[in-house]
């Protein structure tokens, strides 16, 4: 099945490729790695979860804002090479959460967007991770994502 129709399968959607809101590029590809500039759960302009996880975002919202960010990163994707069944490997995944004091757990937030890799492209969605604790994200976001990924080649199509 294709990654597109496993989305759709999932119940959820792809999203418009969200519009950069500073002066920089959303997907950057050298060779066959593609590096992803940040994301959040910002779907077809629309902000979601948005404040400190642990304070008024719940933990649930906050995987939830996790995944929606990978959402976007696969849109900005699809909009830089046309097709993500393109994607051969994921490499890295770097989680930031807009944490209340005390908020720990981090690492549960940013599964929201490992376990989507995961169910979209198996074992070759598994990565090498970040999860951090941040004071603020841009426009109180509660969740900002950046991705590397491997793209096939064409002896790999």
């Amino acid at each position: 099945m294709r990654i597109e129709e496993k989305i759709k399968a999932m119940g959820l959607e792809l999203p418009e490729a969200p519009v950069p809101v500073g002066a920089y590029i959303p997907v950057q590809i050298s060779g066959n790695i593609a590096y992803l500039s940040g994301q959040t759960s910002r779907i077809n302009g629309v902000r979601r979860y948005v404040g400190k996880v642990g304070d008024t975002v719940s933990e649930e919202e906050a995987y939830l804002s996790s995944r929606d960010a990978c959402l976007n990163c696969l849109a900005a994707l699809k909009a830089a090479i046309g097709d993500l069944d393109k994607v051969k490997k994921t490499l890295k995944l770097v989680g930031f959460v807009n944490s209340a004091p005390g908020f720990n757990q981090q690492p549960r937030v940013i599964n929201g967007a490992s376990d989507l890799l995961y169910e979209l492209y198996g074992e070759n969605g598994r990565h090498a991770r970040s999860a951090v604790g941040v004071q603020e994200l841009p426009f109180h976001a509660s969740v900002e994502l950046e991705m590397i990924l491997e793209l096939k080649t064409s002896e790999d199509m």
